[in-house]
């Protein structure tokens, strides 16, 4: 099996390499197994399951993987599905003959004949995504495979609404699609600050999103491009794209989102776990005793983000008499040591964490991974560690990964655009096989 590439540097994203490992680098992601029974009616597995980006087939399966560059053979696809080989390769014959994916020179094996290497079908093509956030959106260019180019990042006034907004930020995208070709275009991914409805495409209640509620944001965007667009919550975009560059053996995994408010998203099984109604990973709102009565954004009082987000910060410290509006202007205090930004920023990491560790000793990950502007701090992230080490059961611990997401700013980014190609991928299917996803 071919070794892993080194983890991108978020900082060397603008360079005409991709910043992210190719899928021929990648090991795949084995399964766990779905059971002895041979011939018993096949259960709900990872690779029928209904997802948000319209996945719900064993074919869907094996295109969602070489898209996301986790598998390049019918070997690993195999192993990552829980399929039998012969009936993984049933499945990538129909793609073939559909012209969805090629085969592409061998990879050398250790026994047997050489393994002949997939990639989608027309991967020339790319997708061009944006990480939107209060006063700026981080922009860029996804590739099959998770190839990311072309970061930048501008103002996006998110105050303002969706109809003064979106103008402006269609208006960069489309530049970059003109720089890459309009004819590869394939997709359009958006990574919201906010709840997101999946199936509509739409942002539902959003704390700090004025004027979003029900903006039927997908349908604008595809309006614009013509192209099939996707759309998603910050945490879960920052969840699948962290994962796609992670160890074969970090199959569950926690994804932290630590900005001006706080989120999370759920990998579970090498997948996104969405729950009942798609609001998964919202720790945000669980009560915690040290916000006492503090009024939250969603109603209630006393919720984590009262006391543990980058909006909880600002207010605490001009409380203390510090001269701070943003939750950069935090970030800069406790950077350059200020005792009091400090000692509230460890203080934040604190709270989060307890908050974190019930869930970890419920869920019992392989990986917890810290992002958003507020893991940049090392008392922040020290103090999320040090309560996740108190708080949890030792066999929980005992293996848990608890670091800083390896894309860093990038990992909304390479998310958001891998949701986009993915939809494309699920609307080509069906164009071609009339299977409905």
């Amino acid at each position: 099996m071919p070794e892993k590439s080194p983890q991108p540097n978020s900082a060397q994203s603008n360079s005409p390499q991709p910043g992210i490992p190719q899928p021929s680098n990648r090991q795949p992601r084995v399964p766990q197994p779905s059971g002895p029974q041979a011939k018993r009616p096949e259960p709900k597995s990872q690779t029928r399951r209904k997802n948000g980006s319209g996945f719900s087939s064993l074919t869907e399966g094996v295109l969602e993987l070489l898209a996301s560059g986790q598998a390049t053979t019918r070997t690993e696809l195999a192993l990552l599905l829980g399929a039998a080989p012969s009936t993984v390769s049933f499945a990538v014959g129909q793609l073939l003959t559909h012209g969805l994916v090629t085969e592409e020179g061998t990879l050398s094996s250790t026994g047997g004949r050489p393994r002949k290497v997939l990639r989608l079908g027309g991967s020339d093509g790319y997708a061009v995504a944006a990480d939107l956030g209060g006063k700026h959106a981080h922009v860029g260019v996804v590739h099959p495979g998770g190839g990311l180019t072309d970061v930048s990042t501008v103002p996006f006034p998110t105050a303002d609404g969706p109809e003064a907004a979106l103008p402006g930020l269609a208006e960069t995208l489309e530049a970059l699609a003109d720089r890459h070709g309009r004819d590869l275009l394939r997709g359009v991914g958006l990574c919201l600050p906010g709840p997101v409805d999946v199936e509509p495409g739409l942002v539902t209640l959003p704390a700090r999103m004025p004027g979003w509620n029900r903006f039927p944001v997908r349908d604008w965007l595809e309006e614009r491009f013509g192209v099939p667009v996707a759309i998603e919550n910050d945490a879960n975009c920052m969840a699948v794209g962290e994962h796609s560059v992670r160890p074969v053996e970090h199959r569950q995994s926690i994804m932290v989102k630590a900005g001006s408010g706080i989120g999370a998203g759920v990998i579970a099984n090498g997948r996104l776990y969405r729950g009942g109604t798609g609001a998964a990973g919202e720790i945000t709102h669980v009560r915690v005793e040290a916000a006492h009565d503090t009024p939250c954004s969603c109603g209630n009082t006393g919720c984590l983000e009262t006391v543990a987000s980058g909006a909880a910060l600002v207010r605490i410290l001009r409380e203390r008499g510090r001269d701070v509006t943003s939750t950069e202007d935090v970030v800069r205090l406790a950077t350059d040591a200020d005792p009091e930004a400090t000692r509230a920023v460890r203080e934040a990491g604190r709270y989060l964490g307890r908050v974190l560790a019930a869930n970890v000793n419920f869920f019992n990950p392989d990986a917890v991974y810290l992002g958003g502007i507020l893991s940049t701090l090392e008392p922040f992230v020290a103090a999320v560690r040090s309560q996740l080490y108190e708080g949890c059961h030792p066999l929980v611990t005992e293996h848990l990964v608890i670091e800083r997401a390896g894309l860093g700013a990038d990992a909304g980014l390479v998310g958001a655009g891998q949701f986009a190609l993915q939809r494309a991928l699920a609307q080509a299917l069906h164009a071609v096989t009339g299977h409905q996803s």
